[in-house]
C-alpha cells in the first residue's frame, strides 16, 4: 500500500490467525509473536484490529472453555445443560453475555488479549450463527439468566436481537479495562438500538454483484436513520469474485461511506486494487486519496454525530423534505453537506449518469480527480467544509498540516461551516481540550471576505497556512492563501468573467471524463471459486411482479417483488435460501445447490408470457425441470410448474428411479413478524391460523391445505396466496424462523419411470386482506 501510494490504516485480521479457531488464541506457526507483528506495523503507520467470535470451543484445557464453564458463563438449554451449537472451531458453547457477570468474565478476557498489541477487536458471527440450523441461529427455547434490568431469566427469543450488541459492549468495556485513557474500536455484524455507543459496524456477509453494491448505499443510510453513524460494507463484495469495474466502482463510492474497509471470503481471487489491473488500482487510489483529504471534514460529521446526533451519511431528500422525487432515488447521498452520487449500474459511468439535484444552490467540485468510475461530489450553497493534505495514514497528519476550506455560496451570497479538532485519540475533549472553530464567508459589493466567527474550547488554534477555494459551479473556483485566523478578501470578477471560468472549467471536466483510462468491462475473473456470485439473475418482469432468477446454484429464485404494493416478499443470497426445490425429503438434498441449464426463456417479448424453463441433473438418470412463469392474461400471478423426469434410468431397474420427493422449498421474508401468519382452510373443511409460537408444523390427509394457503401481515393489510393441484401435494410444511417462514409443499414419497414423472405446478398472487 505504501509502495503503490493508496492510504490505509488498518489490516483486518480474520479467524485464520488463531490456534484452530480459538478465540483468544494466536496460530503458533503464522503468527509466532503478535505483539513484534504489531510493533512492525504501527512503525509503518498500520493499526491491527483482531476477530473474535462468540462460539467458544467446546474443549476441556481449553483455557477460555475452562473459565467459562467454571463461571457458568454459557446458554443453556432447556433442560439445564448448556447448548452447542457447531461454529467455525467444531462443537461450541456461547457465552450468556445477558448476565453481568459473563460480560465481566470476557471483559477480563479482552483486558489481557490487548496485551498483544491489539488496536481494535471485530466481532463477527454474534447473531448468533450456528451451523447446520434451518435458522442459522440457536433454538428459541434456549434458556438466558439475564440481569433483572433486561428482563430477568428468558428464553434466547427474548433476547436473540440484542445478544451482539451485548458482546460488543462486553468487549468495549474490556478494551476500557485495558487502556482507560484510549478510545475502544469495535466493530460488530449484529446490532440492536443503541449499538452505536460500543461498536461501529459493517453490513454483512454480502456478495460480489451489482446488486449488492447499489444495495450497500440504502443500508448505510438506514443504520445512519437508525442512530448508527459509522457503518459501511465490504467493498468489492465478500462472497463472490468481484470483477475489476465492480470492485473500482465500489471503492469509489465505499471510500464517501463512514466506515470504509475492504474484506472478501477464503477461497475468492485477491481483492487488493493492484489485483484488478493498473485501471482499477489507480481509481481506487483516487478514491481514497479523496477520502483522506476530506479526514477533516468527516471527523468533524462524526463530532456532530457524538453531539447532536445527526447521521454522518443521510439520505438525498434531507436536503429538501418537501421535493417527493427524492426519495426515489438510490444512488446518491448526503455526506453532510456534501452530496455524492454515484453510478451502480454496470453500463452507466459518472459521464452517462443524469444527477437529480435539490432545490437551491449545488456546486460540483473534484480535487482534479474526476473519473468516470468515481462518484461526482456537489457542495450545497451556504456551506463551508475544510480538507486537509491526503497522507497515506491518519497518524502522519499534523495540526500545523495546511488547511483548506471549500467555499459555496448561498443565493444570499453567504455560507458557514465548522471544524473540530482534538487529540484523536482518548477524552480529554470531555474536559474541554478540543478546538471547535466556526468560519463563515459573505460577500459585499464583489468582494467574499472569509473569516472565524468565534472559536470554542481550550486549544489554541494551531499556526499553519489557509488556503480558500471559492466555488463558482460547474468545478470552477477563485483561490486565495493566508493564515488561519486572519481575514480572507477575494474580489469577484466580472458576470462574464466568471462565465468563462465555469465555460473552461466544465470544458476540462468534460475532457477529463472522456480521456480517463476507464476500467475494462471484464466480467470473467480467474480464480479457485465464487465467480458464479458475480453473475447478473434473470429478471422476469410484468405490471405487477418482477422475479430474480439464479440458474447457475439451484436455479434459485432470489427475490420477489410485488410491485403495485412495493412488498418484497422473498429476498436471498444468491447461493443459500429463497425458493429452492429439492429432490428428497431430507433437508438441502439434490436439486437445490446444482447448475440448472437454460432450455427455454421468453422475456420481453411481446405477445407472449414471460418465462423461462431451467433443468438440472439430479443424478441416477433424474432430470429436475422447472418452468416459472408469469402469464400474459393474468399477470397478477406467476406460476412454476416442477418435475422430476426419470430421462434414463436404467433397464435393470425395471424403468423405476430410486425414491424421490419433489420438495418446494420458498423461504419468504417477514416485513413484520410478529404480526403474520398463515391461514388456510383444511380439505375436512377445518379453518387454521399458523403463527410463528407455533414452530413447525406438518399438515396432510384431510388436514392438508384445501388447494391454497395465505401468509398474511397484518401491519400492510396483505396476503400471498398459494395455489396449488392438492392431487399433487401430499404433505404441506410450516417452519417458521427469524424473519422468515418456509411454506414448503411436499410431492408423494416414490420412484419415477419416464412414463409417471413427479409433478407440483402452484401459483402466487398477492391479495388485499381486509
Amino acid at each position: 500500500m505504501r509502495e503503490k501510494g493508496i492510504p490505509c490504516d488498518v489490516i483486518w485480521m480474520d479467524i485464520d490467525y488463531m490456534d484452530g479457531f480459538r478465540c483468544f488464541t494466536f496460530d503458533k506457526d503464522r503468527f509466532p509473536n503478535p505483539k513484534s507483528l504489531v510493533n512492525d506495523l504501527q512503525l509503518n503507520g498500520f493499526k491491527a484490529i483482531w476477530m473474535l467470535d462468540p462460539g467458544i470451543k467446546h474443549e476441556e484445557g481449553y483455557f477460555v472453555y475452562d473459565s467459562g464453564s467454571k463461571s457458568d458463563a454459557w446458554i443453556q438449554k432447556a433442560d439445564g445443560r448448556p447448548f452447542v451449537g457447531e461454529v467455525w472451531p467444531g462443537n461450541c458453547v456461547f457465552p450468556d453475555f445477558t448476565q453481568s457477570k459473563v460480560r465481566s468474565w470476557w471483559a477480563t478476557l479482552v483486558k489481557d488479549f490487548e496485551s498483544n498489541g491489539v488496536d481494535g477487536i471485530w466481532n463477527d458471527m454474534n447473531e448468533p450463527a450456528v451451523f447446520k440450523s434451518v435458522t442459522k441461529t440457536m433454538p428459541e427455547s434456549n434458556i438466558h439468566k439475564g440481569d433483572d434490568e433486561l428482563g430477568g431469566c428468558q428464553n434466547h427469543s427474548h433476547y436473540h436481537n440484542v445478544y451482539g450488541m451485548l458482546m460488543a459492549r462486553s468487549t468495549y468495556e474490556g478494551m476500557k479495562l485495558a487502556n482507560e485513557n484510549k478510545r475502544p474500536f469495535v466493530l460488530t455484524r449484529a446490532g440492536f438500538t443503541g449499538s452505536q455507543r460500543y461498536a461501529a459496524t459493517w453490513t454483512g456477509d454480502n456478495l460480489s454483484n451489482w446488486d449488492h453494491l447499489h444495495m450497500s448505499i440504502s443500508m448505510v443510510l438506514q443504520l445512519g436513520l437508525s442512530g448508527q453513524p459509522l457503518s459501511g460494507p465490504d467493498i468489492g463484495g465478500f462472497a463472490g469474485n468481484a470483477t475489476p469495474m465492480l470492485f473500482g466502482r465500489w471503492m469509489g463510492i465505499g471510500a464517501m461511506f463512514p466506515f470504509c474497509r475492504g474484506h472478501s471470503e477464503t477461497g475468492t481471487i485477491d481483492h487488493e486494487p493492484w489485483s484488478f489491473g493498473e485501471e482499477c488500482e489507480e481509481v481506487c487510489r483516487l478514491a481514497l486519496i479523496r477520502r483522506y483529504r476530506l479526514i477533516p471534514y468527516i471527523y468533524t460529521l462524526f463530532y456532530l454525530a457524538h453531539t447532536v446526533g445527526t447521521p454522518v451519511a443521510m439520505p438525498t431528500f434531507f436536503a429538501d423534505t418537501k421535493d417527493p422525487n427524492l426519495r426515489k432515488l438510490e444512488n446518491s447521498f448526503l455526506l453532510g453537506s456534501i452530496l455524492v452520487y454515484a453510478s451502480t449500474m454496470r453500463d452507466q459511468g459518472l459521464d452517462k449518469l443524469d444527477c437529480t439535484l435539490p432545490n437551491g444552490t449545488w456546486m460540483r467540485f473534484d480535487f482534479d480527480d474526476s473519473h468516470p468510475d468515481l462518484p461526482a461530489l456537489y457542495l450545497q450553497g451556504g456551506s463551508i467544509i475544510p480538507s486537509g493534505p491526503p497522507h497515506q495514514h491518519v497518524g502522519a497528519a499534523s495540526p500545523s498540516d495546511d488547511l483548506t476550506l471549500l467555499v459555496a455560496l448561498d443565493e444570499h451570497g453567504k455560507a458557514e461551516g465548522v471544524l473540530f479538532e482534538d487529540d484523536g485519540d482518548g477524552y480529554k475533549f470531555t474536559r474541554g481540550e478540543y478546538l471547535l472553530t466556526h468560519y463563515v464567508a459573505e460577500i459585499q459589493a464583489s468582494v467574499v471576505t472569509v473569516r472565524v466567527s468565534k472559536t470554542e474550547g481550550l486549544w489554541k488554534k494551531p499556526k499553519r497556512r489557509l488556503h480558500v477555494q471559492l466555488l463558482l459551479g460547474g468545478g470552477a473556483m477563485l483561490e486565495s492563501w493566508g493564515m488561519d485566523g486572519d481575514v480572507l478578501q477575494i474580489m469577484m470578477p466580472s458576470e462574464q468573467e466568471v462565465y468563462k471560468l465555469v465555460s473552461a472549467s466544465e470544458k476540462k471536466y468534460r475532457t477529463c471524463l472522456e480521456s480517463a483510462k476507464r476500467i475494462p468491462d471484464a466480467e470473467e475473473v480467474s480464480g479457485q471459486r465464487g465467480i458464479e456470485l458475480s453473475r447478473t439473475p434473470i429478471e422476469l418482469k410484468s405490471g405487477c411482479w418482477i422475479l430474480k432468477v439464479v440458474p447457475w446454484i439451484g436455479g434459485r429464485i432470489i427475490s420477489m417483488a410485488h410491485l403495485p404494493s412495493g412488498t418484497q416478499w422473498l429476498h436471498s443470497r444468491v447461493d443459500i435460501n429463497g425458493y429452492e426445490e429439492y429432490s428428497g425429503t431430507e433437508f438441502r438434498s439434490a436439486g437445490c445447490s446444482e447448475e440448472y441449464s437454460v432450455i427455454e426463456q421468453n422475456l420481453e417479448r411481446a405477445g407472449e408470457d414471460e418465462s423461462i424453463m431451467l433443468e438440472c441433473d439430479i443424478s441416477g438418470g433424474l432430470i429436475l425441470q422447472r418452468k416459472i412463469y408469469i402469464p400474459k392474461k393474468n399477470p397478477k400471478i406467476f406460476q412454476i410448474d416442477s418435475s422430476i423426469i426419470a430421462r434414463k434410468v436404467g433397464a435393470g431397474s425395471g424403468g423405476f428411479s430410486r425414491l424421490v420427493c419433489l420438495r418446494v422449498h420458498p423461504m419468504f421474508t417477514l416485513l413484520h413478524p410478529t404480526e403474520s401468519f398463515v391461514s388456510f382452510t383444511s380439505i375436512d373443511g377445518t379453518k387454521h391460523e399458523v403463527w410463528p409460537e407455533s414452530g413447525e408444523q406438518f399438515y396432510e390427509g384431510n388436514q392438508l391445505p384445501n388447494g391454497e394457503w395465505v401468509l398474511i401481515d397484518k401491519c400492510i393489510g396483505l396476503g400471498l396466496v398459494n395455489r396449488f393441484n392438492v392431487n399433487e401435494v401430499f404433505k404441506c410444511l410450516v417452519h417458521w424462523g427469524t424473519g422468515t417462514v418456509n411454506l414448503e409443499l411436499w410431492s408423494e414419497d416414490r420412484p419415477v419411470s419416464k412414463q409417471s414423472p413427479l409433478s407440483i405446478s402452484h401459483e402466487y398472487e398477492v391479495i388485499e386482506i381486509p
